[in-house]
């Protein structure tokens, strides 16, 4: 049991421990500057937990959310959490078609969705429990109304839950990655889930989590959720800005956060006199993932904040590795050694593994044990993301002779845009569906501030003209049916596509004939 700063104690309970000994202490800040405290927290919780099994569900049920940053995310984790439910977190920034193909996919029972969303998706294809957040929609409920008049008090028989999030894959299609719930209660199932934030130095007690980072992906939200079992105070921003970033550090006094490295370099090109404005001297763990950070960003952000930048390679399906701040400097570009009881093995094309400092594709795993998901409803992509009781999600790279991993690419054809994944064949898939495309491909290329960018090379069908008129078809269409992150920011005409005689697209003849051109006016 660690001692609390504030005069208490705090058990690594989780939350309702901590509601239980600190009903007063700020649990959730929200983006409109609400306090919420964790006996406040922890009520609503419990009465929303209640609530969907008074609607019928129970273990193994699906609840799907597609909501802004705000309490109501963590109200919906936790809540499902404790009575054995999945709860899957959709990407608000996804098109109609796409929230609707992942809230049928999922089975959810009950969906809570933004208003704006609520209006544009199809009832005929949603679930009957539908309820809106931040205004109202025609045949759905308010969200106030879940939970409201069933008890505060803990439920009966409570069992951990799981996060099914989603993810995409060489297909197009996303997919849910499923784990068996653990048959457990909920506080028993937090070693796994606090493993990481705990080899950061976080400790029960008092501290300020501060989220700048969509909720809806896995690891700004399970970290917010990990500091809030800590009985840290989350603080939730709306969006990232760089300079209210700076602002809310200073002002909450944030000791956490979580991060990728497009925020990085936002902080970085403010002027230095409005970095210098702010005191961010209260930051301990700056926690940075979703894409490979730039050795001279990264060295840029020691020198900035000091050595408080914690590095890991981790992906929906597993965490790999971990760098200190203390040990980057010596391995600079690394995202660290295998976390205790991880296996990695760096396989060749050929099949074989490589040698220290050979590249290959990253396959990692629990040292003895078989892996920990499946895709759900996608027997064959389980299947293929096996190599004995290894998985991969794709990602190449080598390992030195220290046994430090170093990423080459994530996932050969993998964009990364702002942190966030796009897949290819998912967008080109619905480029090809427009009768003006005879073929298509998607590639990234650098960004400055982005990482990367998409790029769509197209080459139109016998009889259509390549000209400015057809790529503003095509914008629009991609706008139609794609979210913003995944449309592309250039489109580009080829009469024929670079292959090997194999048939096989050469991605990289591609990005290196576009990588130079300027962008169309």
């Amino acid at each position: 049991m660690a001692a609390d700063p504030s005069g208490g104690e705090s058990a690594p309970g989780g939350l309702a421990e901590v509601a239980r000994r600190h009903p007063d202490r700020p649990a959730v800040v929200t983006p409109d500057g609400e306090v919420i405290g964790f006996g406040a927290l922890g009520a609503r919780v419990n009465a929303v937990s209640h609530h969907l099994r008074a609607l019928g569900l129970g273990e193994g049920d699906v609840v799907a959310a597609v909501v802004p940053n705000g309490p109501e995310y963590l109200e919906l984790v936790l809540a499902t959490a404790q009575v054995g439910m999945y709860f899957v977190p959709v990407n608000r920034h996804l098109s109609p078609p796409e929230v609707a193909f992942i809230v049928g996919d999922s089975g959810a029972r009950v969906l809570v969705a933004d208003a704006g969303t609520a209006a544009e998706l199809p009832a005929e294809v949603l679930p009957r429990h539908r309820f809106t957040v931040g205004g109202t929609a025609a045949g759905w409920r308010p969200y106030a109304e879940l939970g409201a008049g069933h008890p505060p008090s803990a439920p009966e028989d409570r069992t951990a839950g799981q996060v099914m999030a989603y993810t995409s894959g060489t297909t197009g299609r996303p997919k849910g990655v499923r784990r068996a719930l653990p048959g457990v209660p909920p506080e028993a199932a937090l070693t796994r889930a606090q493993g990481l934030i705990l080899r950061y130095g976080a400790r029960p007690g008092t501290g300020v989590h501060l989220v700048c980072s969509p909720l809806y992906h896995a690891a700004p939200g399970s970290h917010a959720v990990g500091f809030l079992h800590l009985g840290h105070t989350v603080v939730i921003e709306r969006s990232f800005d760089a300079e209210t970033f700076l602002r809310d550090v200073e002002a909450h006094r944030v000791t956490s956060t979580h991060m990728v490295p497009t925020h990085f370099h936002r902080i970085l090109a403010l002027p230095e006199a409005t970095r210098r404005r702010h005191d961010t001297s209260s930051l301990r763990i700056v926690a940075h993932a979703g894409a490979p950070c730039p050795v001279d960003v990264k060295r840029r952000m020691l020198e900035e904040w000091g050595p408080v930048l914690w590095e890991y390679l981790g992906s929906t399906e597993g965490v790999v590795t971990l760098v200190s701040p203390q040990e980057w400097p010596a391995k600079p570009g690394t995202v660290g050694r295998p976390l205790p009881g991880m296996v990695v093995s760096i396989v060749g094309d050929d099949g074989a593994e490589a040698a220290a400092g050979e590249p290959g594709t990253i396959w990692f795993g629990v040292q003895g044990a078989p892996p920990s998901f499946e895709y759900h409803g996608d027997p064959q992509k389980t299947a293929e993301s096996r190599r004995g009781d290894l998985v991969t999600a794709g990602d190449s790279g080598f390992v030195d002779d220290d046994g430090y991993v170093f990423l080459l690419d994530r996932r050969t054809d993998l964009v990364i845009t702002g942190g966030v994944n796009v897949y290819p064949a998912e967008v080109e898939q619905h480029l090809l569906a427009h009768p003006a495309v005879h073929d298509a491909a998607v590639v990234g290329l650098p960004d400055p501030e982005w990482g990367q960018s998409v790029l769509a090379v197209v080459q139109p069908a016998p009889g259509t003209a390549a000209d400015d008129a057809l790529r503003a078809e095509l914008e629009a269409h991609c706008h139609r049916g794609l979210a913003a992150f995944k449309r592309p920011r250039r489109i580009e005409f080829v009469a024929d596509f670079p292959r090997t005689e194999s048939g096989k697209l050469q991605r990289r003849r591609i990005r290196d004939l576009f990588a130079g051109a300027a962008a169309p006016e």
